[in-house]
């Protein structure tokens, strides 16, 4: 694989929002995660020999399935006990979490504001275009959980609301 490539590739994931990528080909097998981790391994020649007795196979090995969202390394996990009842609002694209419509403008919500259904909560900017994220509920914002300016991922929570 060339620099040129390989530059290619993790172009490609970022502009995308991968988290990890893992590439296998007959020389190397490399393994790059969101973060900057990179992990290349060649892969050793084998020389033909006659393959063993045929070993059961797994009844489930699921190598394709996308790995379910998780909150990214430093997150505060919401705690239940602290907002029994609430309901938690992810972010449903990766991005940049915002919290005003522009730098100098107030923020859509505080902690302790009331809020309906589809009012909009913040923004996340991914790719360039700004994506209002609404309430999924009427009630009360108790805890916002991510800052503003931040970097989310798919499936994060961003705030917990306790219906009304």
């Amino acid at each position: 694989m060339t620099p040129k490539e390989l530059r290619q590739i993790l172009q490609a994931l970022v502009e995308h929002g991968v988290s990890e990528l893992t590439l296998e080909t007959p020389d190397y097998k490399l393994t790059v995660r969101r973060g900057g981790e990179v992990q290349m391994v060649a892969v050793p020649q084998v020389v033909a020999a006659p393959a063993p007795a045929a070993a059961p196979i797994p009844a489930a090995v699921p190598e394709l399935a996308p790995a379910p969202p998780s909150a990214p390394k430093g997150a505060t996990p919401p705690e239940e006990d602290a907002c029994p009842g609430c309901v938690e609002v992810r972010a449903p694209i990766v991005g940049t979490f915002y919290r005003a419509p522009a730098p100098d403008a107030p923020p859509y919500v505080q902690e302790g504001d009331r809020v309906e259904k589809g009012q909009v909560l913040c923004i996340i900017e991914a790719m360039k275009l700004m994506n209002e994220i609404e309430s999924e509920v009427s009630g009360i914002v108790r805890k916002i959980l991510v800052q503003n300016g931040e970097p989310v991922e798919y499936g994060q929570p961003l705030f917990l609301i306790q219906p009304v």
